[in-house]
Parts: C-alpha cells; structure tokens; sequence
C-alpha cells in the first residue's frame, strides 16, 4: 500500500460515505447504520498501515501527498504525516467506529443524518491532523465546527440551541486570530506551507503578536482557562456520541496546534511567555479540577476533569520549552513533550469511556443528575467493574494510560521548579476526590430508588465499546513503548528546532 494515497483515502473515505449515508434517507435507518460502520471499519484498517509502514529512522513527514490546490495565492492540497499525527488519526479512527457502535439503539430519529455527520466529521479531523498546507490545515480547522454545531444542535438536550451557538462562536471566532497570523506570514514569506514557515526568519515583536495569535485560536480549543466556559455547556447538551468525539479527539487539536505551530513557528516568544501558559495550566488542573468537585450533573463533572487533564498536556508542552531554553536540558524536554502527547492519547481512551458509560446510564434512565442514581453495582455488576476502572485511570492509577503521561510531565516538570510539580501533582488528589467520589455516589451503597433496580446490565454492543476503550487504557498503561517510539522522531526534531532562537 506505500504507493497509495492513504492520507486522502482516510481523509475523503468518510466524507464521501457520509454523502452516501445521508442519501439512503431516514427510512432506511438499518441500512444507513450498517453502511456507516462498514465505512468506518474500512477507514479504521487504512489507518494500520501509518502505523506499521512508518520509518522509525525519518523525523520529517511521511505518506506525503502535494498538489496544487489555488495556484493563484500559492495554495497546495498537501499532506503528511509524521509520528504526532498518526497516533491522533488512529485515535480518531478508533473512536469513530465506537461511537457509532454506541449509537446504534440511542439515536432514534433523523438515523441517516445522525451517522452521516459522524463521519464527515470523522474525515476532517483527520485533514486537520495531515494537512502540511497551513491554509489547508485551516479549512479543516474551520469545516469541523459545522459537523459538530450540527450534532450539538440537533440531538442534542433541551438547551441544544444555546450550547451549540457557544461552542461556534468561541471556537470560530478565535481561529479567526490565527488566520490573520497566517496571512501575515504568507505575505513576510511567501509560502503557506508549515515547513516553511517553521525556517521563517522573525523578530521578537512579530513573534510575540503572532504567538498571542495562536493563542486564541488553540486555548479555545483545548480548552484553557479562562476560556473555558463553552465546554461544560457543549457537553451537557450534546448526545453521548458527541461528547465522546468532542472529548477525546476535538479537544486534541488544540495542544496539537500549539505542537505544530507556536512552538517551532514562535520559538522565542512561546519561551518568553511560557510563564503565562504554565500558570493558565497549572490553574487548570486545581481550580478547575476543585469546581469538578462540586457538580451534581455526571456529564459536567467529567467535562471540568477534561479541562483538568488537558492542562497537562499544555503544561508538558511549554515545560519542555523552559528546560531546552533555561537548563539546556534537551533530554528532559523530551520526556515533558512525550508525557504531553501520550497525556493527548490516554485522554482520549478515559474522557471516551467515561462519557459512554454515562451515555449507558442515561439511555437507561434518562437522567445525568447523580442524586438520582445510587448501588447501581447491586444490578449492573459488569457495567460497574468498568465504571470503577475508568474512573482509577482518571485518577491516575499506576498500571493505567492515566498514569503515564502525568507521571512524565510531573518528572520533567519537577527538573524545571519542584514548586511546580507539586501543583502539577495536586491533580491526582483532586481527580482522585471527584472520580471516586462520583463512583460512591452512583455505583457503591443500597440501590437509590426502583428506576435504579430495574436496570439492566450492559448488552453486547456496550460491552464491545467499554472492552475496547478499556483494552486501549490498559495496553497504553502497561505498554506505553509502542507509542512513544512512534513519536519519538518528531519529538527530538521539535526539540531540536526548540533549542534553536530566531532572534
């Protein structure tokens, strides 16, 4: 398969199938599902070879694919991908496959539509992950917002309308920044291509408006405190599919953004205000984790613990720039970049299966409220022994992806400011008080009510979904080698281009 274009294959498969499934119309709501999956599994597989075909010995981008897209502003259809990228598309591709298997009895109305947008939306994140055109990466960045507005907007709880204006308004009106800084480079360059922009000459005052620039657009995205507030909203709102997709692959782009542009674009000035990142981190993982504690809405709880845990992947991120700039300490820096990236990955698995266990619960009950629930382990045996290991791998729990990827940072962390990774490391308190305690409160104790008696436990289908979100926790929390070797060559390159001033 090296001679195919599988970055487009996997990009276009799910979009065109989209348009396929949407036109089956919601009469045939069976047919629009099996077709859905089928597409989904494909696109999944055409993901393997990124992985075993990858050349461990190349730091640059692989599977490369280059066009001309506008030749009139030097516009290109250009692809790539290299170590970063691929374990972000298989992700995506992973998660895609469960999030329609979850939804196979839960979405009862407009079928077709419902799977339809799942995978256009599965298509242009996967762009947003391969495109080496910053223009390109744009459009992607952008076209994602409407799958999900959509998604929000139509299935989504009583406040759908309200949530989903939110989370287009945050998110749109902050890529506009970027794109101003996009534009600015092209006409100081003349080369709309990250590479090229990457070797771009700039003084610090450009460095400095350009990286405030990103800034908007990728803390939207992650999201960053203090601009926040859309997340929680978006995900009580949305349905179980939609949080899982917002959680674990959305949220991604951010830190991914930050990774591939403000990092290696505005080296000097990302150093310079790295200080301003790592507080706004470190804010993330207490304060927001503390107000995770006092939610009473299942799906709220987990949506703060998501900012939480997305904290530290931008406090990885900008502490391996302080140890390649203050201490020279290149090795370290690694380890803080690796930890933010695995952090990206293992997040993805938890965030997932939480909100699809909350899914389970509510498909049942058809309410999030924890008050209402109560000794749901006296009646749902199995769905409870996978409740409890989610919520150890959010807490943190050795043997579990959740503790691989904090336990990197807070090491690299503890070499910049032990002061640091002491607030860093208050986060497996505080997940550890709101993931267990949310466990006591639904899962342990008498059974709550009779709608809590009458449950039934989870059938083949959430089985298959929990198994394997619950297989990736695992194999990542035992096993984590497989990944970081496949990151490892994009990850000394970037700290590499690090260690490198502009000025």
């Amino acid at each position: 398969m090296s001679n195919w274009p599988l970055l487009s294959l996997l990009i276009w498969l799910p979009i065109i199938g989209g348009g396929l499934v949407l036109a089956l119309g919601n009469q045939r709501a069976s047919a629009a599902r099996w077709l859905s999956l089928l597409i989904a599994l494909v696109t999944f597989v055409l993901s393997i070879p990124l992985f075993t075909g990858f050349d461990y010995a190349n730091a640059g981008l692989q599977f490369i694919e280059r066009r001309e897209w506008i030749p009139a502003y030097d516009i290109q259809y250009h692809l790539g991908a290299d170590g970063i990228s691929i374990a972000l598309v298989i992700l995506t591709t992973i998660t895609t496959v469960l999030v329609l298997i979850g939804a196979w009895g839960s979405v009862a109305k407009r079928v077709s539509q419902y799977f339809a947008t799942m995978l256009i939306l599965e298509g242009v994140m996967i762009g947003v992950f391969c495109a080496v055109d910053s223009i390109l990466f744009y459009a992607f960045f952008e076209g994602m917002l409407i799958p999900m507005f959509i998604i929000i907007g139509v299935w989504g709880g009583p406040r759908r309308v309200y949530a989903a204006m939110k989370f287009f308004l945050y998110t749109f009106l902050g890529s506009v920044f970027m794109l101003v800084g996009l534009i600015y480079l092209y006409l100081k360059g003349g080369s709309w291509q990250i590479p090229d922009l990457v070797q771009l000459s700039l003084t610090a005052t450009e460095q400095a408006w350009l990286f405030f620039a990103f800034l908007i657009a990728f803390a939207v995205k992650v999201p960053m405190f203090p601009v926040h507030t859309w997340l929680p909203d978006a995900h009580v709102e949305a349905p179980t599919g939609g949080s899982v997709v917002l959680a674990a692959i959305m949220l991604k782009i951010g830190g991914y953004g930050f990774l591939r542009f403000s990092l290696p674009i505005v080296p000097d000035a990302s150093h310079e205000f790295g200080w301003l990142m790592i507080a706004l981190s470190l804010i993330a993982i207490v304060y927001v984790g503390m107000v995770a504690l006092v939610q009473d809405d299942m799906k709220k709880l987990v949506a703060y613990s998501s900012i939480a845990h997305m904290g530290f992947v931008t406090l990885g991120t900008f502490i391996a720039l302080a140890l390649v700039r203050d201490a020279q300490n290149v090795d370290v820096a690694r380890l803080g970049l690796q930890g933010a990236m695995v952090q990206m990955v293992s997040h993805g698995f938890i965030s997932g299966a939480m909100f699809s266990c909350i899914g389970v619960l509510y498909d049942r009950m058809h309410t999030r409220r924890i008050s209402d629930y109560g000794g749901v382990a006296n009646v749902m045996p199995w769905f409870a022994a996978f409740w409890i290991f989610f919520s150890m791998a959010n807490s943190g729990l050795p043997g579990t992806s959740g503790f691989v990827g904090e336990f990197m940072i807070i090491l690299a962390s503890f070499q910049q400011h032990p002061l640091i990774a002491f607030a860093a490391a208050t986060t497996l308190m505080i997940g550890a008080g709101y993931s267990l305690w949310l466990a006591k409160r639904v899962i342990w104790g008498e059974v709550g009510n009779a709608h809590v008696a009458e449950l039934k436990d989870i059938d083949g289908r959430e089985w298959i979904v929990l198994g394997v979100f619950a297989a990736g926790v695992l194999l990542i929390g035992l096993w984590p080698k497989p990944l970081t070797d496949l990151m490892e060559p994009s990850i000394a390159q970037l700290a590499a281009q690090l260690a490198a001033s502009k000025l």
